[in-house]
This record gives structure tokens, C-alpha cells and sequence, in this order.
């Protein structure tokens, strides 16, 4: 897969390199030498490092990041230099770094590179964008880049200037390039294999998703510790706002791939909920290093051990007329052999498409479909579908279960979380090519961001 992601930014600077400026806007790049020149604000997050885990020949290697200095810098800064330092296909970033309580308006000032990478606390990630916008700066924004509904008010606003400046803000949907959601969402636009997809109703929803994803974890081999403010919901987001990000992605892209929604006619939130996930003062202590639960977290602490953090919630709405459940849940550590896990069924008239990731799958995503009505075709229909999957995606098979279908996917595909920032980096550099973004992109995020915060609103309530 690094193969082709090179061959991909490859592809990208034989295009690029005997011009400075892209197409539509004299905005999207103007360095010195014609490349895309990346700014790293305040990183507080390991995302921040994942897009730098590979070299883009597109890329200046020299990378200006700006942050009030700490612990969160310095991993930031580690992991970057664990990539350097790998034995194979070692990067070659080179790191200039400052650090003050000025930051933010050094590099608003210095403006020392043309894509700002925002990866951390989301508190302020709002008013960053907002601000790397009026500065004329392009904007590579982890998710979420908003976690309330002022945050999304302003976020509206500011995706009206960057169109007005010619400017691409871009948030790192990941999930996007993860092979069974991809192969669910071309499966779903097949309609002799699937039908339309159903109704459904608010008790029987005709898409569910549901993520499960856990404190202790390993990044790149290591074991990640992870900030205290991590655990504060107005610097991190909710379950509902972070989490459930990607997965009111997913729906909007899967089920109405390339079409644009409109939050104010498209979406209605029925209702949503949120509840809390028990983390030990001991579990804590692991997590982040840190031997005390710090004052800011105080008014969600029990029986002075135990935090209620606020790791779990789900939303139940209508999506063009599409009734959706989306859940998002955090639980501490995975079981042995296991990681972070995705629920995802589709409903359709004719079939059922589903991703499961459970003990029965060894805890990998695993793509199942499911005939609604006994049809003596449908095995022939199954076959004719994975044949035409197999000319995007060659190699992928299915096999016939006591229920259905399983698709056998090449592990070649499967790739790994960590790789999904490479694939998203390489879209995004298309994007600052062909100067500008899909035509339903912005839209649809602002959809997404209406309908996370909204629906975190009415949970609160």
C-alpha cells in the first residue's frame, strides 16, 4: 500500500512541479518552490503525526510547528522522529519548531507554510481554523472540527470564507478508506444485489452503525498516553461529537454517495442520548500518567475514584427520509487480540449488507450479505455483484455461509488505521491540484457537523 501512495504522489508531482500556483485559486499553493508546505498547530493528538508516517514528493520536507510547548509537543515530536529513524522506508521530515505562549499568532504572522494541520484539543480547534481561514491558509482538520453548536455557527462561517478566498478546508475522514466500507457502500449501489435501501422507522432503523473504541490503546507499537483534558468533554467532545463523527460520515457517504444534503430540509433528530463510561482513578493513572484526576474533571468524578467520562451516546434520525441509528461507545481496554470495532448494517429490499467485527470474526471487519427473501438467483446475483466489485477491487471473493454471503477480502486491502492518514493525505493533495473539492464535500460536512452537535445539544438536555 506505501507503493501506492507513492505512485499516487508521484502522479501528483509530475503534475505539479512546473507550476506554483493550482487551478482556480493563486491560494492553494505558493511556496518558493511549488509544493505543498505544512504548518502543525498546537498538536495535542497522534493524528496530527499520522499524516507525516510517509513522505509525499509533493511535500516540502521542512514542516513549521508552532504549540506552547509540553508534554503533547514532545510526542507529537517523538513520533515524527520514530518514523525518521525506522529501518524501513524511513521518512525525512525535518521539524522547525517554536514554541511560546504566542503560537497562534506567530504563525498567523509567519505564515511559514500553505496547509495548517490541526490535530488536538478541540476546544479552541474551531476559532483555529476560523483564524487559519482569514490568514489565507489552507486547513487539514482532524476530526471533530466542531464539538458544540457555536463551535459549528462559526465553522459554517468560516466555510463560506474559505470559498470566498478559494481556500480548501478538509476534515481526515478515515473511515472512508477502510476496505469492508468501502465495499458496503459499492454493494448498496448495486440494485439487483440490494434493492433500495428501506425506510425503515425509529424503532426499526434502516441503517445502523456503532463503534467501539477503547482508552488504552497502541500507536505505532506503542503503547499511547493519552492527555488529561482527553476525558473533558468541552475540550475533547462527547461520545456523540467525536466518535460519532465518522460514523454520520459513513451514513451521508454511503448512502447517498455524491449527492449533496441539505441540513436544514435533509435531517431530522429524533432523538439522542448519552451516558457515562466508568474509568478508575488506576485506569487513569495508566492512560495518562497522571497520579490525580486534575480539577477540571473534578464535577464529573464519583466516590472520589471513579470518573463518569462522557465515552458513550447515540442519536436516532432521518436522513432524506432514511431512518438512522448511529452509536458511539468507549470501553477501557480491548479483549485479548482485539481493537477498536465497527457495527454497520445497510437494509435494503432485496438484501441486507452488514460489517461485523466481534469475537466470532477474530475482531476483524468482516462483510456479510444477507438475502431478504429465499430467491433461488440470488447466489447468481451475488456472483455477478462480486464480479463487478472485482473490477475496481481484484481478488475479492465470497463465500457462502449458513446465512448468506461472506465476502473474502485479499489482506493486501487491509491495510491498518494508521495507513488510512496516508490515503487521506493523498486525496486532499488531489484536492489542492485540481483546486477545489467535490462539489457535495462542504455541504455535506457541514450536514455532518449540524447533525453531531445538534443532537449532543439535545442529549444534554
Amino acid at each position: 500500500m506505501r507503493n501506492l501512495l507513492l505512485l499516487s504522489a508521484i502522479i501528483l508531482l509530475t503534475t505539479l512541479s512546473s507550476c506554483h500556483t493550482m487551478k482556480n485559486s493563486s491560494n492553494i499553493v505558493s511556496s518558493d518552490n511549488g509544493k505543498v508546505k505544512l504548518i502543525t498547530l498546537d498538536p495535542g493528538h497522534f493524528h496530527a503525526a499520522l499524516v507525516q508516517k510517509e513522505m509525499y514528493p509533493v511535500i516540502d520536507p521542512e514542516v513549521s510547528v508552532y504549540a506552547p510547548g509540553g508534554a503533547e509537543l514532545q510526542a507529537h515530536l517523538a513520533l515524527v522522529k520514530q518514523y525518521n529513524e525506522r529501518n524501513e522506508n524511513p521518512t525525512r521530515w525535518l521539524e522547525k519548531v517554536y514554541t511560546g505562549n504566542d503560537y497562534l499568532q506567530k504563525m498567523l504572522s509567519e505564515k511559514n507554510g500553505n496547509v495548517v494541520v490541526l490535530a488536538g484539543n478541540n476546544r479552541q480547534k474551531t476559532e483555529y481554523i476560523n483564524k487559519a481561514i482569514d490568514a489565507g491558509l489552507n486547513v487539514l482538520g482532524d476530526k471533530p472540527m466542531a464539538i458544540n453548536f457555536d463551535n459549528f455557527k462559526l465553522l459554517q462561517n468560516t466555510f463560506e470564507k474559505a470559498a470566498q478566498k478559494k481556500l480548501l478546508l478538509y476534515d481526515i475522514m478515515t473511515e472512508r478508506s477502510e476496505i469492508t466500507n468501502l465495499l458496503q457502500k459499492e454493494l448498496a449501489q448495486n440494485r439487483q444485489l440490494f434493492g433500495e435501501l428501506k425506510k425503515g422507522s425509529p424503532t426499526d432503523p434502516a441503517v445502523i452503525l456503532e463503534s467501539v473504541h477503547f482508552f488504552y490503546k497502541f500507536v505505532s507499537g506503542k503503547v499511547l498516553i493519552r492527555p488529561t483534558w482527553f476525558f473533558d468533554p468541552t475540550q475533547q467532545g462527547d461520545a456523540i461529537t467525536d466518535v460519532g463523527t465518522h460514523l454520520i460520515d459513513l451514513v451521508q457517504w454511503e448512502c447517498f454517495p455524491d449527492q449533496t444534503i441539505d441540513y436544514k430540509k435533509d435531517i431530522n433528530i429524533i432523538a439522542s442520548r448519552a451516558w457515562p463510561e466508568p474509568l478508575t482513578l488506576s485506569q487513569f493513572k495508566l492512560i495518562t500518567n497522571s497520579s490525580a484526576f486534575p480539577a477540571y474533571l473534578n464535577q464529573y468524578v464519583t466516590n472520589d475514584t471513579i470518573l463518569q467520562t462522557k465515552g458513550n451516546g447515540e442519536v436516532t434520525y432521518t436522513l432524506k427520509g432514511v431512518h438512522v441509528k448511529t452509536i458511539a461507545r468507549w470501553e477501557y481496554k480491548a479483549p485479548p487480540g482485539g481493537g477498536d470495532t465497527h457495527y454497520s448494517i445497510l437494509k435494503g429490499t432485496k438484501a441486507n449488507i452488514e460489517i461485523k467485527q466481534g469475537k466470532d470474526e477474530n475482531y476483524q471487519p468482516t462483510l456479510y450479505i444477507t438475502a431478504i427473501n429465499n430467491n433461488a438467483n440470488f447466489e447468481t446475483t451475488v456472483k455477478d455483484a462480486v464480479a463487478k466489485v472485482n473490477t475496481t477491487y481484484s481478488g475479492v471473493t465470497a463465500e457462502k455461509t449458513a446465512n448468506g454471503w461472506k465476502l473474502i477480502i485479499p489482506q493486501s486491502y487491509k491495510i491498518g488505521h494508521e495507513a488510512h492518514f496516508g490515503q487521506v493525505m493523498t486525496r486532499y493533495l488531489q484536492f489542492l491540484k485540481d483546486g477545489n473539492l467535490p462539489g457535495w464535500e462542504v455541504p455535506n460536512m457541514i450536514a455532518k457537523y449540524y447533525t453531531s452537535t445538534k443532537a449532543s445539544e439535545m442529549a444534554g438536555k
